[in-house]
């Protein structure tokens, strides 16, 4: 009788695991989902700091969705290519309804609103004290 290892932990564990280089930093994941929601056709793309004022997240990214199928894609995308890259989404909601889209990447968390909804919650004014990162290419990073 031949005698064999069960491995399946071990091999779920390394096909999960991504070296700790590939692993973007908060600020950095931030900007990166800032770039593909501008890529993606959102409008008003803001990235909120909010180290030291939140105990929750480190960053904000909040933009406009022009309609719910983009709204859709453009979370659905960067759940996918976040996880490929080693960063997968905590959590997400909104993507049935795509009037909020919520996606929890722990350090930072991304809304995408309609835009009756981003003026309903107005996250800008409620965070009015975080300072705006500016991310996009060309622009001083402060």
């Amino acid at each position: 009788m031949s005698e064999t290892k069960d491995n399946s932990t071990e091999q779920a564990a390394s096909s999960t695991a991504v070296p700790a280089s590939q692993e973007l930093d908060a600020r950095e994941l931030a900007i990166k989902l800032a770039n593909m929601a501008h890529d993606r056709r959102c409008e008003q793309v803001v990235v909120l700091d909010l180290r030291g004022l939140s105990p929750i997240t480190d960053f904000f990214v909040v933009c406009t969705g022009t309609s719910d199928r983009q709204m859709r894609t453009t979370g659905e995308e960067m759940m996918v290519e976040c996880k490929h890259d080693g960063d997968p989404p905590y959590g997400h909601s909104g993507l049935d309804s795509a009037s909020w889209v919520l996606i929890d990447f722990v350090n930072v968390v991304v809304h995408i609103f309609t835009p009756e909804h981003r003026a309903y919650y107005d996250l800008e004014l409620l965070w009015g004290d975080a300072p705006r990162i500016e991310w996009q290419e060309g622009q001083p990073q402060t």
